[in-house]
């Protein structure tokens, strides 16, 4: 009955349109991936793994002068994953992706409340990771503030788990799911000022975590603080950013964290019209101690990891905590073909932070290809990966060279149609 119920509120959203702006939109994204290599190095007898996936979204957005309200319900499917005549979808994919109202309080002030996406600057610790098909949303309230080209948001999130009022008095406060980096709390504060051709913003984050003792029970939380800067600078033709952020404090289970960083450069060029040159490197933080309860590791925690260090996700997509940390050097040319086409090509080299335990540093490289086309009212986009892999990536990730398949590589095809069901905003 649920989706019974979420349909009828879009629908008394719809006829209550009064005075009010409100559209209604949806997306249609499925992607069809062929995978030899994607996250992880493929043994030489294992099959290739080929899916298609689907999501499908349906996002209504109501404005007044007083408030903002949206509301985005989705589907995640793969393609045959139900028997026929299911009467039930079998994987539960489907969900609230984003619940949320933000209330205009006067003088620049707002709050946003309810489930959201929280992107910030190139989303590197923050982002939608919009290329999941799930995507990334917080359940968090938001204070913001904006004047001019400054803006400042203090957002709050407490996460619990019961199910029923008595989980106030059975489990307290307890919380129970369990996740990558997943909080039990959070608290930040970003601010970001702007001027002509440069902006600097600036990121306080602290996540508490849920630790348990070895029967089970709660056992405190553990608190990661990670703080850091990006800056952004374009003037003509040359375009530049850099991220720094630190970590300190615990991870989950107690793990003390001291001395991890992120260190980000990129530069980009425009040649021409028709070609955008890129170069940049980043440097993550690896584990210099051997011991299991301190690391000098950095973690990226909530960003769209996949935009970086490659397209294959080999590194920090649910894998890579707690390791020898990266070393990425890229260069990359965009080209413009006309006809709305474009074609990206990147070429990536790896190499641990620190030495793994061979002495080996050395991962490897790799080169991703995407061409996007758009079309009349929808898109299309066709990628290539192909990794080579060093000495050092089959230590890692725990295979011989010869028992590795000799080719690592990932194909993709994606179309994207965003369609306007209605749309009674005032031009």
């Amino acid at each position: 009955m649920k989706k019974q119920y979420v349909i009828i509120a879009f629908l008394v959203i719809a006829i209550n349109t009064i005075n009010a702006q409100f559209t209604l939109d949806g997306q249609f994204r499925p992607r069809t991936e062929y995978r030899h290599g994607f996250g992880t190095l493929i043994a030489d007898e294992a099959d290739a793994g080929f899916a298609i996936s689907t999501r499908a979204r349906l996002n209504a957005a109501y404005a007044l002068d007083a408030y903002q309200f949206y509301l985005s319900i989705q589907d995640v499917m793969v393609w045959g994953e139900n028997r026929q005549i299911l009467p039930d979808d079998q994987n539960d994919s489907f969900a609230v992706f984003e619940a949320w109202a933000n209330i205009n309080l006067g003088k620049g002030w707002s709050t946003k409340l309810g489930r959201q996406i929280i992107s910030y600057d190139d989303q590197r610790i923050f982002g939608g990771l919009d290329w999941a098909q799930q995507g990334r949303n917080h359940d968090a309230a938001l204070l913001k503030y904006k004047k001019d080209k400054f803006l400042l948001d203090v957002g709050l999130a407490f996460s619990q788990d019961f199910d029923n009022p008595t989980g106030f008095q059975s489990v307290g406060t307890a919380y129970n799911t369990a996740g990558f980096f997943t909080y039990k709390t959070m608290q930040y504060l970003y601010a970001k000022q702007q001027w002509t051709g440069f902006s600097a913003s600036f990121l306080a984050l602290n996540n508490g975590f849920q630790n348990f003792d070895g029967q089970g029970v709660a056992d405190g939380i553990s608190s990661l603080q990670t703080l850091g800067t990006h800056l952004a600078f374009k003037e003509g033709k040359f375009n530049a950013s850099a991220n720094l952020f630190l970590q300190t404090g615990e991870r989950q289970n107690s793990v003390k964290v001291g001395g991890a960083y992120l260190l980000g450069l990129e530069l980009g060029y425009k040649a021409s019209d028709k070609i955008m040159l890129g170069l940049g490197t980043e440097i993550i933080s690896g584990n210099k101690t051997d011991t299991i309860d301190k690391t000098e590791a950095f973690f990226p925690l909530y960003g769209t990891n996949h935009k970086f260090n490659g397209f294959m996700d080999y590194f920090y997509v649910g894998n890579h905590a707690n390791s020898v940390g990266l070393t990425d050097i890229h260069a990359s040319a965009k080209f413009n073909l006309g006809n709305k086409s474009s074609l990206l090509v990147k070429a990536l080299n790896f190499s641990g932070q620190q030495d793994l335990p061979s002495g080996e540093k050395s991962l490897g490289t790799e080169i991703d290809v995407v061409f996007s086309k758009g079309f009349n009212g929808y898109g299309l986009a066709i990628g290539y990966s192909q990794l080579f892999a060093a000495d050092g990536m089959y230590e890692l990730k725990g295979i011989s060279e010869d028992l590795a398949a000799s080719s690592q590589n990932w194909a993709w095809v994606q179309l994207t149609i965003k369609p306007q069901f209605l749309n009674t905003s005032k031009e």
